[in-house]
């Protein structure tokens, strides 16, 4: 059960001009659930994206990596779920096109301007077939108002829909922002996550799109995990359709550039953490915030330090407050001048250690107290400059492995 995370409210999804969704059921995996979804993008969207850096990338990570880089302009985006079409090889990637040019033909578009997305199950052959027969039913289901469905169609092993909206006034003129995202386990992104989609009618320069891409998703997906484990497909999109009657943002460090981004990343941050909140078995959100580093890299990498550890996750499953496992993971962060006796652990407003030990007040029901709680903050103060940094992640339940067990039965 997803901690604290309500299914989607349709009212708030809002539809983007120049983007239509549509989504079907093509037995890609398993008869009789959403699984096929098709994106259509009018002329003069623009595409922006970030990929896994898993080096063993699935094919359809490949494809996108590849058309997007032609300038031909992206008029259609192809989403499967049941069938990760990675560690396919040579005829996994033959398959993947073959679904982009059997979609570019339907559409009267080359096969480049269609990208492909697929999530599921690994090392099985691509189902072409069965998506290729779903097509006309997907298109025939295109809609602006399609989100809530299409987040629906993009789940695996999730067990909420995660899509988020927002609007904002850019010169007088309404913006609007919707985005979906999908995914609960095999998820330390260090990119993006397993999938994700967000479009604006925003006016904004293509060439800033890419841009904002990375910094979005460098904010927020890069900043969760819940196993630690990358995905081979990865992928987050960033679509602008240009829609929307106000100036043309031509920089991110304008007033408008700076309000689009703050409401675009409120949008993704809500969808990555949404992800953590839905990790498989999870029982507990919890934000790690590293303070008082040298860098922000170095306060990450003792927050990923503490996210990853089995321990410290179990630890958090049983509400037992046995803190020196969170210890000890900072201590083993890779921080090579780290003086322990510069370091305070707070668990909320519990100070936990100080000095390098115990603090003198703490008493271990106050350390119960928090642990029990659905939602919980460590923070970590490292004494050795101003830098700060945060990452989000989950507990480690049974569920956790039975999930992962079962998961291709």
């Amino acid at each position: 059960m997803a901690v604290n995370l309500s299914p989607p409210n349709p009212s708030e999804l809002y539809p983007i001009a120049g983007v239509r969704l549509g989504i079907t059921e093509a037995g890609v995996r398993k008869a009789g659930r959403k699984d096929l979804t098709v994106i259509l993008l009018e002329a003069g969207v623009s595409v922006a994206g970030v990929f896994t850096q898993n080096r063993f990338c699935a094919a359809p990570v490949q494809i996108c990596r590849e058309h997007l880089a032609q300038a031909a302009g992206v008029r259609a985006m192809l989403i499967n779920t049941g069938n990760a079409n990675a560690g396919t090889g040579e005829d996994g990637r033959n398959r993947a096109l073959h679904s982009c040019a059997a979609l570019a033909e339907k559409l009267n578009v080359s096969a480049s301007q269609i990208l492909p997305f697929s999530t599921g199950v690994i090392m099985e052959p691509l189902p072409v077939e069965r998506i290729e027969a779903g097509l006309d039913a997907a298109l025939a289901d295109a809609r602006e108002d399609n989100w809530l469905r299409a987040a629906e169609a993009i789940m695996t092993t999730d067990t909420v829909a995660k899509a988020f909206g927002k609007q904002i006034l850019l010169d007088g003129t309404r913006v609007s922002i919707t985005g979906i995202s999908k995914g609960a386990g095999m998820i330390r992104p260090n990119m993006a996550t397993m999938l994700g989609f967000v479009a604006t009618d925003a006016c904004i320069s293509p060439v800033l799109l890419q841009q904002l891409a990375r910094e979005l998703a460098e904010a927020s997906f890069n900043r969760v995990t819940v196993d630690g484990d990358t995905s081979t497909n990865d992928s987050f999109m960033l679509m602008a359709s240009n829609k929307a009657q106000h100036a043309r943002i031509d920089t991110l460090d304008s007033a408008g550039g700076q309000a689009l981004k703050a409401a675009l990343l409120e949008v993704a941050q809500k969808l990555a953490q949404a992800i953590v909140r839905d990790g498989e078995g999870a029982t507990k959100f919890i934000r790690i915030q590293v303070e008082g580093g040298k860098t922000a890299d170095e306060c990450r990498q003792v927050a990923y330090a503490i996210a990853h550890s089995p321990l410290v996750k179990t630890a958090f499953f049983a509400s037992d407050p046995n803190l020196g496992r969170i210890l000890a993971a900072v201590g083993y962060s890779g921080i090579q001048d780290l003086d322990q006796r510069n370091i305070d652990l707070y668990l909320d407003d519990v100070r936990v250690a100080t000095g390098g030990g115990r603090h003198p007040a703490y008493l271990e029901e106050d350390g119960q107290r928090v642990m029990r709680q659905s939602e919980i903050t460590v923070r970590v103060v490292l004494g050795r400059g101003t830098a700060t940094d945060t990452v989000w992640t989950c507990d480690l339940s049974h569920d956790y492995v039975s999930i992962n067990a079962d998961y291709r039965s």
